[in-house]
């Protein structure tokens, strides 16, 4: 029999899906609608071939029969959407917890017969000016669940969807031939992709701060500086923690894992390491681009001070003479002299051209 046949023999033998209800039947009830609204999408892979869409529930049990495994998407379930699946796929007990709760950091939980690993999701935020306030990187999770025969991903957040990823995933049916796997090398490329977009498109934050700081405009940056660096505190979360996991999947063997796998997640951790690497250097960068901006502060604020001290020594140069010549004495030089009060008006002058003359050569004013 030809390979053609035996797909053609694992669709046969594929549980076929309820058609719609035909328009005027019984409305669903509410509780029976929300039994399956956070399944994104289910599907069985034969031979890297997409077959006739099932339930989640009768998934595994077509995928087992027919040496597939299953695909099951689902979006922010509740605790006990998620004991369903669990109770039909068997999932570890802690890996389905940390699954409802979200906010994990990334790592890789290995189980007798399965693989549980957390990806952190990451989305660049545009905005016309960066302010003080501007939200630059917004974070979610990806949830992989790996066994033998199925793979199911649970996301959080209003991004990182997988549809796309699913549609282009189907077109390489070699590598849907590696098993469940596939989907997670898939699933953490995507992740270190986005990772790569987001720190290409911070680096144009900082380089528009940079030039901000060194202009000739005295604006000051501190505030956007420190938002742009705790927005890059998030990027770091996600991306950092993310080489031990795909260092044991590129390095280590596992039986979930084939061998034609590895090189794979060894492409995935040589993106994850570079944008790691260019966070810190980014992060670096805005340390020193704020050490410069509150250096530029104290400098201008020292030619404010130089000024006004310019200023107060102007004025206190005529003030001198004037109290001088406005002492109550009777013999003072000059006193009783006609040209007197015109003489102390040029002196004061000549003083304050002199004092003015010094303060800009030295560049004081």
């Amino acid at each position: 029999m030809t390979s053609t046949d035996s797909t053609s023999g694992a669709r046969s033998r594929l549980p076929q899906v309820r058609r719609p209800r035909p328009a005027g039947a019984p409305t669903v009830p509410a509780t029976e609608q929300r039994a399956t609204d956070f399944v994104v999408d289910c599907a069985v892979y034969v031979d890297g071939r997409r077959q006739t869409p099932v339930a989640y529930d009768e998934a595994l049990r077509a995928a087992v029969e027919n040496d597939g495994f299953v695909w099951l998407g689902l979006h922010e379930p509740t605790e006990a959407d998620l004991a369903g699946v669990a109770a039909v796929y068997g999932l570890h007990p802690l890996a389905v917890e940390d699954a409802v709760e979200a906010h994990q950091r990334p790592k890789l939980d290995s189980y007798d017969d399965s693989l549980f690993m957390v990806l952190k999701t990451a989305r660049y935020v545009e905005h016309d000016t960066l302010t003080a306030t501007s939200e630059v990187v917004n974070t979610g999770e990806v949830m992989v669940f790996l066994g033998s025969h199925y793979v199911i991903t649970v996301r959080h957040g209003d991004h990182g969807g997988l549809k796309d990823l699913r549609n282009s995933l189907e077109g390489q049916t070699d590598l849907l031939q590696l098993g469940p796997s596939s989907v997670l090398y898939a699933v953490s490329d995507l992740v270190a992709d986005h990772f790569v977009e987001v720190a290409e498109a911070v680096e144009d934050d900082v380089e528009e701060l940079e030039a901000s700081v060194f202009s000739p405009s005295r604006a000051d940056d501190t505030p956007r500086i420190y938002q742009l660096k705790r927005e890059l505190v998030q990027l770091r979360r996600a991306v950092q923690p993310l080489e031990v996991p795909l260092s044991i999947l590129a390095e280590r063997p596992h039986d979930l894992v084939p061998d034609a796998m590895r090189s794979y997640f060894r492409d995935v951790q040589d993106h994850a390491l570079r944008v790691r690497d260019q966070v810190a250097g980014l992060d670096e960068l805005l340390s020193n681009i704020l050490q410069a901006a509150l250096a530029r502060i104290s400098v201008a604020q020292n030619d404010d001070m130089r000024t006004i001290s310019s200023y107060a020594g102007l004025i206190a140069a005529p003030t001198l003479i004037a109290g001088v010549y406005g002492m109550n004495f009777d013999h003072m030089p000059e006193l009783h002299w006609d040209f007197g009060y015109p003489f102390a008006l040029l002196l004061m002058a000549t003083l304050c051209f002199l004092l003015y003359r010094g303060f800009k050569r030295n560049h004081w004013l």
